[in-house]
C-alpha cells in the first residue's frame, strides 16, 4: 500500500487505484481464515506466568496472618493490615484508610455507587436514587463504568479527556451549575483508552472546585498506577491529600486492583478514601460479607511483601508487552502516517492505543475487520451509551496476542483503515 498518499487529496484516479489495491488486499485478508482479537486489555499468558508461583503459596501449610489470624476462618472485614499497608503505598493511601475487598475492583465500583444510590453518600443528602442524577464521563473511556451507570438509569454526560486530563474549564461550568451531577469517573494514569495521565493542576483544580451538590463524589480508578511501558515511572499526584488541603476530605473515592499485575482472576481489589468514607462502605459491606478472601491476601504479601516487589514485577510484565505496544505504533506509523487519515496516542503506560479514523468510518473499519477475522472493540464502547458522536474512536489492546499474531492483527487493521477512509472518500467525491 502507498502510505505516502494523502488521501484527502488524492486525485479521483489516484483514489480508484487505492481502492482497487484495498479491496485486493481486504480479499486476501478474507481469504486467510485469520482469528485474532484486539478487543480487551487483558494479560498475555506470559504475563500470567510470571505469578504462577502464586499458586503454591503459603507453601508450608502456615495460614496464620502475621497477628496470629487463622486465615481460614470468617473474619476480617476491611483486610489484613500487613497488606493493605503494602498496598496503600502502591495506591498512596495510609493503609487504615484502605479495604481489601475481594478479586474485582469494578465489584467495588458497582457496590459504592449501588450503596449512594439506596442509602446516600453519608453526607446528610437524600439517597441518590431519589433524584434523577448524572455523572461526568470523560471520553474516551471506560465501557464498564458507562455499564455501571446504565444499568442504574444514571444520565452520563460526556466530557472531553485530554492529554493531561478532562477539559476543566467544560468540568467546572457543569459542576457548578448543576445540583444533579454527583460525579465524575477518573482514570488518572495511563487512561483507557488514550493513556492520558492527569497533571498535578488538573488535580488540583479536581479537588478544589466548586460544586452545586455538596455530595459530588470523584471515583478515582487508578486501575494502571504501576503499569509503566516505559523507564519513565509517571508520577501522579495524591488526590486523597489533595482533597484534603482543599477542604473537600470526602470527595475522592479511590480504586485499584491487582488483576493485571498478579493473576487477572484471582487477585486483589481496593477501595480507598477518607476515614469517614471507609467507615461508610465499611457498614454496607457488613451486610453483604463475613470477608474477604484472607488465603489470598497472604499469597499476595508472601509474592509481594513490600512496594519494591511491586516494582520488580511490574518490569517483568513490561518487558512482555512493551515490544507489542512498540510493534503495534510501527506498524501504524509506517501504513498510516502518510495517508491523513488517521492519529493515534502513544501511551507511556497502560494496556491501550486510542486510534481516531476520519468521522463516520470507524464502525466500518470495525466491521471490515470482523469480515477479515480481526476482533475490536465495538465502535463507539469508548462513549456512554455506547455512541460515539463522530463515530471515529477506535480502542486497541495489544496486550493479549502474541507478538506474530499481533502483526497480522495490526496490518489487517491498517488495511481496513485505508479501505474504510477512501470507501468515504469516494463517496465524498461522487457527492460533489
Amino acid at each position: 500500500m502507498d502510505s505516502t498518499l494523502d488521501i484527502a487529496h488524492a486525485s479521483p484516479e489516484e483514489l480508484a487505484a487505492l481502492h482497487a489495491d484495498l479491496r485486493a488486499q481486504h480479499r486476501d485478508l478474507v481469504a486467510a481464515n485469520l482469528s485474532l482479537d484486539l478487543t480487551r486489555g487483558k494479560p498475555a499468558p506470559a504475563q500470567l506466568d510470571l505469578s504462577s508461583a502464586l499458586l503454591d503459596l503459603p507453601g508450608d501449610g502456615n495460614y496464620r496472618a502475621p497477628d496470629g489470624t487463622d486465615a481460614r476462618n470468617y473474619g476480617g472485614l476491611t483486610g489484613l493490615p500487613e497488606v493493605r499497608a503494602v498496598w496503600g503505598e502502591v495506591f498512596n493511601v495510609p493503609g487504615a484508610q484502605l479495604i481489601e475487598g475481594g478479586n474485582s475492583s469494578l465489584a467495588l465500583m458497582h457496590d459504592v455507587v449501588v450503596n449512594a444510590v439506596l442509602h446516600g453518600t453519608g453526607d446528610g443528602e437524600l439517597a441518590w436514587g431519589g433524584q434523577q442524577i448524572s455523572f461526568l464521563c470523560p471520553v474516551p473511556g471506560y465501557d464498564r463504568h458507562f455499564t455501571i451507570l446504565e444499568g442504574l438509569g444514571i444520565t452520563m454526560i460526556p466530557v472531553p479527556l485530554l492529554a493531561d486530563g478532562p477539559d476543566m474549564t467544560v468540568v467546572k461550568d457543569l459542576v457548578a451549575a448543576d445540583p444533579q451531577i454527583k460525579g465524575i469517573w477518573c482514570i488518572p494514569k495511563y487512561s483507557n483508552p488514550s493513556g492520558s495521565v492527569y497533571s498535578d493542576e488538573v488535580v488540583a483544580e479536581l479537588a478544589s472546585m466548586p460544586t452545586a451538590a455538596t455530595d459530588f463524589r470523584i471515583f478515582w480508578d487508578n486501575a494502571y498506577a504501576v503499569h509503566h511501558l516505559t523507564e519513565e515511572a509517571v508520577e501522579l499526584a495524591d488526590i486523597l491529600a489533595t482533597c484534603e488541603a482543599a477542604g473537600n476530605p470526602e470527595r475522592a473515592y479511590i480504586f485499584g486492583s491487582t488483576s493485571k499485575i498478579t493473576l487477572a482472576g484471582s487477585g486483589l481489589s481496593f477501595f480507598g478514601g477518607s476515614a469517614k468514607n471507609v467507615a461508610w462502605l465499611q457498614k454496607f459491606l457488613f451486610c453483604r460479607t463475613i470477608g474477604p478472601d484472607k488465603i489470598n491476601e497472604l499469597r499476595h504479601l508472601a509474592f509481594l511483601p513490600d512496594a519494591a516487589a511491586v516494582t520488580d514485577l511490574m518490569a517483568r510484565h513490561r518487558a512482555v508487552i512493551a515490544p507489542k505496544f512498540d510493534m503495534m505504533l510501527r506498524i501504524l506509523a509506517e501504513n498510516l502516517a502518510g495517508s491523513g487519515v488517521a492519529t493515534w496516542t502513544t501511551p507511556k503506560g497502560g494496556y491501550f492505543i486510542s486510534l481516531e479514523v476520519p468521522d463516520g468510518c470507524a464502525s466500518r473499519v470495525v466491521a471490515l475487520a470482523k469480515e477479515a477475522g480481526i476482533a475490536l472493540t465495538p465502535a463507539g464502547a469508548t462513549f456512554p451509551y455506547g455512541k460515539d458522536p463522530k463515530d471515529s474512536n477506535i480502542r486497541l489492546a495489544p496486550t493479549f496476542p502474541s507478538l506474530a499474531d499481533l502483526e497480522k492483527a495490526t496490518q489487517g487493521l491498517t488495511v481496513c483503515v485505508l479501505l474504510g477512509a477512501v470507501e468515504k472518500q469516494l463517496t465524498s467525491t461522487d457527492a460533489v
